[in-house]
Order: C-alpha cells, then structure tokens, then sequence
C-alpha cells in the first residue's frame, strides 16, 4: 500500500487504537505502527483467513466514511496488512469484554513484545520484523507466549489454534 490513499486510511486506522495527538517520542508509536501498515499478513492456519478478513473490512468502513470515491478499485483487493489484522482482532476483543478496541489493541502488542518499541528507542526495524514473522508462522511457544493470546494454562498447541479460538480462550483465561 503506498499513495495518498494509503496515508489516509493509515491514519485513520491509526486513529483507532493510539493518541493522534501525543507528541512526544517517547509515547509515540508512528513508526512502529507504518511498519505494521506496510507488512502484509499471512495465514498458514486456514479458519485465520476469517481475521485477515475482518482486517481487510475496515477498508470498507474507511470507504464509506470518505466524501470522494476512490480511484483505484484494486485497492480495496490488496491483501491484510498486519495493523489491519490486529485492528480487526481488537475490535473482536472489545466485543466480548469491557475494554475498548484501543486498549485491546495496546493488550495485543503487549503480549507480542511491541510496546516497548517507541518512535524514541529507535528500534530496529529487523527485530519488528522477526517479532511479526514469529506472529504470523506461529513459531511462538506452545502456550501462545511471543503471540497474542499466552495461556496460563495452555490445554493444547497454541501454534495450531485458530487466533479466533486462542482469543477467546484467552479472554477466559483473564477476562
């Protein structure tokens, strides 16, 4: 994803889940959350797709909430990225708890070691990468700890559970 466009639903996106007017680089996330924007997600569990799916719904909110018709129909076929996923997993997340899609959003990248890469620590985008490989070919523990959802108490292989599933026991489990 990469226009005009692309910057218009990225903040929009972003508008969701964290402060648009916190300026301070210290509790400021642009650059990890552009770098979530930019990597596509990928499925290897089947039912997964129905998340991607979510993800890629919010184009057509965005859509519908814009004056202008888009000019690029292909737009809205591109794939999941991995913010749209996690957007649409919080929103999931927030249906079933008390917590808004934002803080389910911040519960999400806790869990997957990301809250501590600010726009100040300048971190490295290699490691957000491996961290977001690790997400998406599940080379997570068997309790789901470096995933989503960790398991106190993890009754099977979190690496081969649906995240629908491994959320919902996850909001069991802490909720």
């Amino acid at each position: 994803m990469v226009g005009p466009l692309d910057d218009q639903y990225f903040h929009w996106l972003c508008a969701h889940v964290v402060s648009t007017s916190e300026r301070r680089p210290t509790h400021t996330y642009w650059d990890v959350m552009r770098q979530l924007f930019e990597k596509e997600y990928v499925w290897i569990i089947p039912g997964d797709r129905n998340r991607a799916e979510d993800g890629r719904a919010l184009r057509d909110e965005f859509l519908n909430s814009q004056v202008h018709p888009i000019a690029d129909e292909n737009w809205n076929h591109l794939g999941c990225s991995v913010l749209e996923l996690l957007v649409g997993v919080s929103r999931r997340m927030s249906f079933m708890t008390s917590y808004s899609t934002s803080q389910a959003f911040w519960v999400i990248l806790y869990n997957l070691g990301l809250t501590g890469h600010t726009d100040a620590s300048r971190y490295d985008q290699n490691d957000l990468d491996i961290m977001l490989d690790r997400l998406m070919w599940r080379e997570y523990s068997f309790n789901g700890t470096g995933g989503m959802f960790p398991l106190k108490y993890a009754s099977e292989d979190q690496r081969h559970v649906e995240i629908w599933y491994q959320l919902n026991a996850y909001v069991l489990e802490n909720l």
